[in-house]
């Protein structure tokens, strides 16, 4: 009895710790994606008290005619692609850099740090600032042709500019995490190939890159589901211009719920978007993972 008794007060306590943690779950969480879920399959201009069920007639005319979703989309892809590509390869030689001996690398680290504390929204409209008018004193000053180029007014430039803030702003964040798992390499292991004779290229892809799994996967991870989402540096850069053509699919689901009042429609595109980024992380996660084991 005594032991029954001690059994279900410890299940009675562990309910009561965990009950206020389910309670900000289900409301942060699991509710409104409930809620997104009916929103996403009716008509709603987002102030109508009944919103009017269309079943799947929003997810059709997504994937059948809405070309500005495609277009979206396709940005979307191009600009993840590059962005994870380039700020792991650029973060881990700027971490390589600085993880060796040099007297200035405590500043430097820092200074490539600074600016992810800043918002991308804030970075957004620094860089815009820079690019029409610092450009322009610098173009009229050199005679350089760079800084007389039309860096936000056209569509390829536009595409390069928002990836290069993208990656200038975020750099610093990716660099910790290799710089972490540089440091966790043991040193026995690069003096052992130091010995067999292998060169610092040799040592780098045969010892360290194979040791630094965890900390790619962690980078790839982040840098992924935060390309994909990409909003914030679009909105104070381009605006999604010139012409649309640096609309992301998170610009374009707000340019339609907020913009066009179209809350169900752009709800249904936030859906897919979240299954999108949620299939996509899991397979990379698990591709990753099994070859952090491998190596």
């Amino acid at each position: 009895m005594a032991s029954f008794y001690r059994k279900w007060r410890s299940k009675m306590e562990f309910g009561l710790f965990t009950l206020p943690v389910l309670i900000c779950v289900a409301v942060a969480f699991y509710i409104p994606f409930v809620m997104t879920v009916r929103y996403s399959l009716t008509k709603w201009n987002g102030i109508s008290k009944h919103p009017k069920f269309i079943g799947l007639d929003n997810f059709k005319q997504i994937f059948t005619g809405d070309a500005n979703f495609t277009n979206a989309a396709w940005f979307t892809v191009k600009y993840a692609v590059l962005y994870i590509v380039l700020i792991n390869v650029l973060a881990i030689l700027l971490a390589l850099v600085l993880d060796a001996k040099l007297k200035s690398k405590t500043w430097l680290r820092a200074a490539f740090f600074i600016p992810y504390i800043l918002s991308l929204v804030i970075v957004g409209f620094i860089w815009k600032f820079i690019f029409m008018q610092g450009f322009e004193s610098l173009g009229n000053s050199t005679g350089w042709h760079i800084f007389k180029m039309s860096w936000l007014g056209e569509p390829g430039l536009a595409f390069v500019s928002v990836l290069f803030v993208s990656i200038w702003q975020s750099i610093g964040f990716y660099l910790v995490i290799y710089i972490a798992g540089l440091q966790s390499v043991p040193g026995d292991l690069k003096e052992a190939a130091v010995v067999d004779g292998a060169g610092p290229v040799r040592r780098f892809f045969s010892v360290t890159l194979p040791l630094l799994a965890p900390s790619i996967t962690i980078a790839v991870f982040m840098a992924l589901t935060n390309s994909i989402k990409v909003f914030d540096v679009i909105l104070s850069l381009t605006g999604g211009g010139p012409g649309g053509t640096t609309y992301s699919v998170a610009y374009d689901i707000y340019r339609d719920t907020f913009t066009n009042n179209l809350y169900g429609y752009g709800t249904a595109k936030a859906l897919i978007l979240f299954v999108a980024v949620l299939i996509i992380t899991v397979i990379q996660l698990t591709i990753f993972k099994r070859r952090e084991v491998e190596a």
